[in-house]
């Protein structure tokens, strides 16, 4: 079976075409409901925004209720989603910038010096995992490549805001999510050659924005007990404030991110004096609670300011776990992103 086709035609098609012909927006509601967190995956991945991923999805959802009339059956309901999902995807793309990450904008940060402001730019956004189990909760296909980490981990979504929209498209309908040719060209109303071609120049400029492996998508696997110890670690360090403890949890060449501001800290040195001078000093109390993010370990974090007897939402941490040791922290201060990842506002 074809990774585009995923649910029955027959039965299923002549049903939304009832639907469609007697304008039942429950039983057409019913029908591609299921559909709906696997859209926002794919919408996600098209534009590494978890925010604008939801608000492409309902406007998916709105688009195939308008164009209900046009769906006769030929394609799999699933296939026609993500045609009209795609195509939604496109256009916003074609509207707004690519999403960045702090190193692409700014030089590392000195971390004697208070962060920069934060700055309107379009970064790019976690996506919780909480919302990618119920997507695939085994290894099924088509559902669970959509799911596969090295397909929505940050670095892949990093590399892949570099591509143009429609070439961006291509690679992930061919080479992540497994469609063929032909379909991917019917999807994109487009010749099998035309996709053929777009797919190499796709394969052509993401190559140097990945990092070193990362050509073959690997499954998905689920953290050591060395890994989350390493976590655990990682939160005490906070905690108890201890850069110290901090130190010996980081490779030498760590790289930490706060957006939405545009400062970053190259190298252990300069993170751990970072975490010492400005977050571990007098003041200010942490608390946290682990959590995972396209498909990596990661701690949302409640900082209680002086005085206070509440730990207000605060930044959630990705970690990038390489070698025994943490490699990378993506620390997204986005507070109302807690709640897509089934946080309290406050602790």
């Amino acid at each position: 079976m074809s990774r585009a086709s995923g649910a029955p035609t027959g039965v299923e098609a002549d049903a939304v075409v009832a639907a469609a012909r007697t304008g039942d927006q429950s039983a057409f509601a019913l029908l591609t409901e299921s559909y709906r967190r696997e859209l926002q995956v794919h919408c996600y991945r098209m534009l590494g925004s978890f925010e604008d991923a939801e608000d492409i999805v309902q406007e998916t959802y709105l688009r195939a209720w308008r164009s209900r009339n046009s769906f006769e059956g030929r394609s799999t309901l699933r296939a026609w989603l993500y045609r009209i999902a795609t195509n939604a995807c496109l256009d916003l793309l074609r509207r707004r910038p690519r999403r960045v990450l702090p190193p692409e904008v700014a030089a590392a940060a000195d971390p004697h010096v208070s962060p920069l402001a934060t700055a309107d730019l379009p970064w790019l956004q976690p996506y919780p995992d909480r919302l990618l189990e119920s997507v695939a909760s085994s290894d099924s296909e088509p559902d669970a490549v959509l799911v596969a980490k090295e397909t929505i981990e940050l670095a892949f979504m990093v590399a892949i805001q570099y591509l143009p929209p429609r070439q961006r498209a291509v690679l992930i309908l061919r080479d992540v999510l497994g469609w063929s040719a032909r379909e991917t060209a019917e999807l994109l109303d487009a010749t099998v050659g035309a996709v053929n071609a777009v797919l190499q120049r796709a394969r052509s400029t993401l190559k140097p924005h990945l990092p070193a492996g990362r050509l073959e998508w690997a499954d998905v696997t689920d953290p050591t007990e060395e890994e989350l110890a390493l976590v655990r670690r990682y939160v005490d360090a906070h905690e108890q404030a201890d850069a110290s403890a901090l130190a010996e949890l980081l490779r030498e060449d760590a790289r930490l991110t706060m957006p939405p501001t545009p400062t970053w800290y190259d190298g252990r040195a300069a993170i751990v004096t970072f975490h010492a001078e400005q977050l571990f000093g007098p003041g200010y109390r942490w608390r946290s609670v682990l959590t995972a993010a396209n498909r990596q370990p990661a701690v949302a974090f409640y900082a209680r300011p002086p005085g206070e007897s509440e730990y207000p939402a605060s930044v959630i941490d990705v970690l990038q776990i390489q070698g025994g040791l943490i490699g990378r922290i993506d620390a997204f201060v986005l507070p109302r992103l807690f709640a897509a990842f089934g946080l309290p506002p406050t602790i």
